[in-house]
């Protein structure tokens, strides 16, 4: 169980990839209410795709959002890590108990996860260590994002009842369906892709060369305990996840081969 300090109320941060508008954000606020504070910090912008990208060569701005379901958001002229990093770093006045990101308008799944602002928005909480989850529907376009929202409220409930001590990093992937609450939950493995499909070229008005990088490829590896499998077959996908890249088995062949010892 997280554990508060002094046994003050839970402290939940709220961040996203999509924007500060987008639908995703305003229902996993919604469906957290009851849990304790809520800070929301999220992009200005759709930030998708960002990954770990933080703002370095400019200053970041701030604006409070007024409008209707997003009254209180703070919104940050920067990427999805930007708006966790700045809330860690002094904007918040309290360290943050949970770190929870999303909910994502698309899947993020198997290789995407390297790729997404929204794993990213709560791997930096991680990196801090503070306890963090990211949510994503399945498909795009927000089909069924209720069910969706009650799935997120369910595993937070969940984790929070139960979750071992030490910050840790969860990627959850939810199928945009009516019954999603009701849907079987299993722990997965990242899956696969294959590179993705080839740039699109295009012409500007003035004659000059553009590019689009082109969609992501089909799966590579999807079998059963992959985030793709079970998401294919109807089930909530929830992948445990590091961030320790280092090919550990290979340190010593490496050494073998440089003539070094590893450390």
């Amino acid at each position: 169980m997280i554990r508060t300090p002094y046994n003050a109320p839970m402290h939940i941060l709220i961040a996203n990839d999509d924007g500060y508008l987008a639908p995703g954000i305003a229902a996993l606020v919604q469906a957290c209410e009851g849990l304790g504070t809520i800070d929301v910090i999220a992009p200005e912008q759709n930030a998708s795709g960002t990954s770990n990208s933080l703002t370095l060569h400019r200053p970041l701005s701030m604006f409070e959002a007024r409008g209707e379901h997003v009254k209180g958001f703070k919104v940050i002229n920067g990427t999805p890590s930007d708006c966790v990093h700045v809330a860690l770093t002094g904007l918040l006045p309290r360290r943050p108990d949970l770190v929870i990101s999303g909910i994502n308008n698309g899947a993020n799944m198997g290789d995407d996860t390297l790729y997404s602002g929204t794993v990213a928005a709560a791997m930096e909480g991680y990196l801090f260590g503070i306890p963090a989850i990211a949510f994503s529907q399945a498909e795009k376009g927000w089909a069924h994002l209720d069910a969706a929202a009650a799935t997120a409220r369910s595993v937070i409930e969940q984790v929070l009842a139960g979750a071992p001590a030490g910050p840790w990093l969860l990627n959850v992937n939810i199928p945009n369906r009516a019954d999603a609450l009701q849907l079987p939950r299993v722990v997965t493995r990242l899956g696969r892709r294959h590179a993705s499909e080839p740039l699109i070229r295009q012409t500007s008005p003035r004659g000059e060369a553009m590019y689009w990088i082109g969609p992501a490829g089909d799966a590579r590896e999807a079998g059963e305990g992959t985030d793709f499998h079970a998401v294919a077959a109807g089930k909530v996908s929830i992948t445990p996840l590091q961030v320790d890249l280092t090919d550990h088995q290979a340190l010593g062949s490496w050494g073998g081969l440089l003539g070094a010892r590893p450390a």
